[in-house]
C-alpha cells in the first residue's frame, strides 16, 4: 500500500515515514501543497495524510484540488487545527478522517488500517482465501493457526494480490504500490518475489498465476478444487 505524507515539519515527517515504512508501507513525503498536488497528479496513492498548515498553499485547497480531480485516494487530515468548524469543513470537502495534533501513533496506525480496509472494500479485518488468513490489523498471514514469516517486500506483494484474489494485478500497480519515489523495483525483482511466494503458497493450496504481458493474480491450485 502506498501513502503520501504531506507534512512541512521535517522532524515529524521523518519520524512518521520511518514508522510507516517499518510497517511495510511505501511512503512518499512532500513538505508543501504545490508539491502535494504534483505528486498526486503524477502518481496513484492508496492514502494521503494531509497537514493543513502548509507553506504556499493551504491543505484544504490541496484537498479541494484532489477531490476536483475525482481522485479516489483516501485522505486523512492530520493537523493542529482542531476547532469543530475546521473538522466539519475538512470532512465536507472530502476528507475521510480528521486527526488533530498531538496524537498517539497507535491511534494513527489504527485509523490508517481502517481507511485502507475501507479502500479495499472490506468490512472485516480478517480475510480468508484458500488455506490462508490475512489479518489487516497486524498485517500477518496465518495458515493452520501458525503465523507465516515473510520478508517485507514479499509480504507487500502477497497482501496486494490477496486483497484482489482472482483478479489480475498489473505490473505497474505492483511497482506503484510497493515503491516510493526514491525506490526502484525491476521486472526481474518482481519475478523473483513471485517465484519465492509460489513456493511458500503451494503447501497452502494457493499459487500465483501469470497473465502474460499484464501482471499476476492469486488463485487456488487446480488440484485443490
Amino acid at each position: 500500500m502506498r501513502i503520501l505524507l504531506v507534512e512541512d515539519n521535517d522532524t515529524l515527517a521523518d519520524g512518521l515515514s520511518t514508522i510507516l515504512r517499518g510497517s511495510g508501507y511505501a511512503v512518499d513525503v512532500v513538505g508543501d501543497g504545490v508539491s502535494a498536488e504534483a505528486a498526486v497528479a503524477a502518481q496513484s496513492f492508496d492514502l494521503i495524510i494531509l497537514d493543513l498548515n502548509l507553506p504556499g498553499m493551504d491543505g484544504l485547497d490541496v484537498l479541494r484540488s484532489i477531490r476536483a480531480r475525482q481522485n479516489p485516494a483516501a485522505v486523512m487530515i492530520l493537523t493542529a487545527r482542531g476547532a469543530p468548524e475546521e473538522r466539519v469543513r475538512g470532512l465536507d470537502l472530502g476528507a475521510d478522517d480528521y486527526l488533530t495534533k498531538p496524537f498517539e501513533v497507535t491511534e494513527l496506525e489504527a485509523r490508517i488500517r481502517v481507511l485502507l480496509r475501507r479502500q479495499a472494500g472490506l468490512r472485516s479485518s480478517r480475510v480468508d482465501f484458500g488455506g490462508l488468513t490475512f489479518d489487516l490489523t497486524s498485517r500477518t498471514f496465518t495458515a493452520a493457526n501458525r503465523t507465516m514469516d515473510i520478508p517485507a517486500r514479499e509480504l507487500g506483494l502477497l497482501e496486494l494480490l490477496f486483497l484482489r484474489a482472482g483478479k489480475v494485478v498489473s505490473k505497474e500497480t505492483i511497482v506503484n504500490s510497493l515503491t516510493g519515489f526514491d525506490d526502484e523495483l525491476s521486472a526481474n525483482a518482481i519475478e523473483q518475489y513471485v517465484s519465492r511466494l509460489r513456493k511458500r503458497l503451494q503447501a497452502h493450496g494457493l499459487t500465483i498465476k501469470t497473465a502474460r504481458g499484464i501482471g499476476y493474480y492469486l488463485d487456488i491450485l487446480a488440484d485443490q478444487g
